[in-house]
């Protein structure tokens, strides 16, 4: 088999790998009442604090328009809440609520456990070489 016939077998693979794990992440946030973004976002301020919008785009990576749905959901949910930044009146962050950090404080290990075991499979090294690989991978993706 050629490189590029066997690249394209692997993009298929990842692609087809990606779509499993995600089927099983949204089944577990389902259950507590939450989409894949509202979780996302979440997760993202209780493992990293208060954030700036701007940043939550980025790292959960939705549009700007769907960044203001999820938003208003979790905060018609009392999730969160939004503040004006203190040290720059323009922009806006966004922190947990005293329910939201509770959810999401009773979620998280369990979730965490799950993504764990998706990956029992493979060992500790290979894991470790396995997200090795994805980082070159996504170098190489973000230039091209």
């Amino acid at each position: 088999m050629d490189r590029v016939e066997e690249s394209l077998k692997a993009f298929v693979g990842i692609k087809r790998t990606n779509d499993l794990l995600e089927k099983s992440v949204k089944k577990d946030v389902r259950k507590h009442g939450l989409n894949i973004s509202e979780f996302a976002v979440m997760e993202l301020l209780y493992n990293k604090g208060p954030q700036p919008i701007n940043r939550i785009q980025e790292r959960i990576l939705i549009a700007n328009s769907s960044t203001t749905y999820v938003l208003d959901k979790l905060q018609e949910k009392g999730y969160i809440v939004r503040l004006r930044d203190e040290h720059d009146k323009r922009s806006m962050k966004v922190e947990l609520t005293e329910q939201g950090q509770a959810l999401i404080g009773d979620i998280f290990p369990s979730h965490a456990n799950l993504l764990s075991s998706l990956f029992d499979e493979l060992s500790d090294e290979e894991l470790s070489q396995f997200r090795n690989m994805l980082k070159k991978i996504s170098a190489v993706a973000v230039d091209k």
